[in-house]
C-alpha cells in the first residue's frame, strides 16, 4: 500500500496519534510539538545536511539534533578518493527541546555555538545556507580548523520525500520526516591552507529533516544519492527498518525534480564488514544497484541507557533504476551513501 497525501492537514490529533499516515511530495502535515503525547525524553528533532561534489570526490555533512536528553552537533569531512573521513562532534546535555528547532522545514533558522564549533542553518529566498566554524577540527590531511559556507538552491516546485508513520506497538509514537535531494550546491570548505570548492554544476546537497516521538530501541537503514546523468538531475531516497510502513515506504527516485515512487527496497550487506560490496534490490525490479564502499563513517557513543552505533558508508552506486514510465537509466559509479544505525534513545 502506498497512500499519498495531497493536501494540508494537522500532523497530530488531540490524543497524539497521527491524523493521516502515508507519504507526500510536499510537507503537507503541520507539526506542533505541543500536541505530542509523550514524556519529554521521547521527542527527537534534527536537521542533517550532506553535500557532495560529484566531480571532486569529497563532501561535508553537518548535523544538528535535539534528542531531548542531549543535543548532538557534528561536522564530518569525507574524501571518497582517499577513502578517509574526519568528524568533530559535541554534546550539550539535557536540552529538552530548547534548541529551538522550527516546526516546518520551509522556514526558520538554527544556531549552535560552543567552544568546539559554531554552526548555523539559514533559509533565504529558496536557498539553504550552511555555515560552520570549527577551529579545533583536525582534518585527515593534517590541517587544523574548518570553515565552511555552502549555499544549496532549492527549487520550490521540486518534489521531495515526506512520510508520516507510527509504530504498531504505540500509535502515539510517530516518525515525521522530509528528505530533499538534488539541491545544487556552491561554496567553499577551508581546512588550514586547503580550500575545497563546490560548484553548482557538479555538487549537490540533500536534507534529512526529522521530527518525532520515538520508541526506545530502533534500527534503521537509509540510502541517498544526488547528482546528474547525461546532464539531467537524478537522485533517490531509500530506507526502512522502523515504524509501521504499511501505509507507505520512503523509497523514491527523483529525476529532473519529479518524484517517481518506489515500493520496497532491500539492503543486502555484511554487517560484520561494512566495507564489503553492498547490493540493493526492489520488489518491482526498478532499483537494482551494486554499491562499492569508499569509506565507513563509523560513529559510536554510549551514555549508559542511551547509545548509538552508526555506520554511514560513502561510495559509488552502479546498476539501473527505472522511472514511472518505464525509462531505464544506467548508472556507473554514482556517488552517494548508505547506512545502518542502531539506537537506544
Amino acid at each position: 500500500m502506498q497512500k499519498e497525501i495531497t493536501g494540508p492537514m494537522e500532523l497530530l490529533k488531540d490524543d497524539g496519534t497521527l491524523t493521516g499516515e502515508g507519504w507526500a511530495r510536499k510537507p503537507w502535515w503541520n507539526y506542533d510539538r505541543r500536541k505530542v503525547r509523550a514524556s519529554w525524553h521521547r521527542i527527537k528533532e534534527w536537521d542533517y545536511y550532506a553535500v557532495i561534489s560529484q566531480d571532486g570526490g569529497y563532501g561535508l555533512t553537518v548535523t544538528m539534533s535535539d534528542l531531548s536528553f542531549a543535543a548532538l552537533v557534528a561536522v564530518c569531512w569525507v574524501d571518497f578518493k582517499a577513502g578517509t573521513y574526519k568528524q568533530l562532534d559535541t554534546i550539550r546535555l539535557m536540552t529538552r527541546g530548547r534548541m529551538g528547532f522550527p516546526p516546518s522545514s520551509k522556514s526558520g533558522d538554527l544556531y549552535f555555538s560552543d567552544k568546539k564549533m559554531t554552526v548555523k542553518f539559514e533559509i533565504r529566498d529558496n536557498k539553504r545556507i550552511l555555515s560552520v566554524d570549527a577551529p579545533s577540527f583536525e582534518s585527515p590531511y593534517g590541517d587544523r580548523g574548518l570553515k565552511a559556507r555552502l549555499v544549496l538552491q532549492q527549487d520550490p516546485d521540486m518534489d521531495s520525500m515526506v512520510i508520516a508513520t507510527s509504530w504498531a506497538e504505540n500509535r502515539r509514537a510517530f516518525y515525521y520526516n522530509q528528505k530533499i535531494n538534488c539541491m545544487p550546491a556552491e561554496g567553499t570548505v577551508t581546512m588550514g591552507t586547503r580550500i575545497f570548492t563546490f560548484a553548482s554544476e557538479g555538487s549537490f546537497g540533500c536534507l534529512d529533516w526529522g521530527r518525532g516521538n520515538w520508541t526506545y530501541k530502533n534500527t534503521w537503514y537509509w540510502g541517498s544519492a544526488s547528482g546528474t546523468v547525461d546532464g539531467k538531475s537524478l537522485g533517490w531516497n531509500i530506507g526502512y527498518g522502523f515504524s509501521d510502513r504499511s501505509p507507505a515506504s520512503e523509497n523514491i527516485l527523483f529525476y529532473e525534480g519529479k518524484g517517481h515512487k518506489l515500493d520496497q527496497v532491500t539492503f543486502v550487506f555484511d554487517g560484520n564488514d561494512f566495507m564489503k560490496p553492498w547490493k540493493f534490490t526492489s520488489n518491482d525490479g526498478r532499483f537494482e544497484l551494486d554499491f562499492e564502499p569508499a569509506l565507513d563513517r563509523e560513529s559510536y557513543f554510549n551514555l549508559g541507557l542511551i547509545s548509538s552505533i552508526q555506520h554511514q558508508v560513502f561510495g559509488w552506486y552502479t546498476g539501473t533504476v527505472t522511472l514511472d514510465d518505464g525509462t531505464v537509466i544506467a548508472l556507473d559509479r554514482f556517488p552517494g551513501f548508505a547506512e545502518e544505525v542502531r539506537n537506544r534513545w
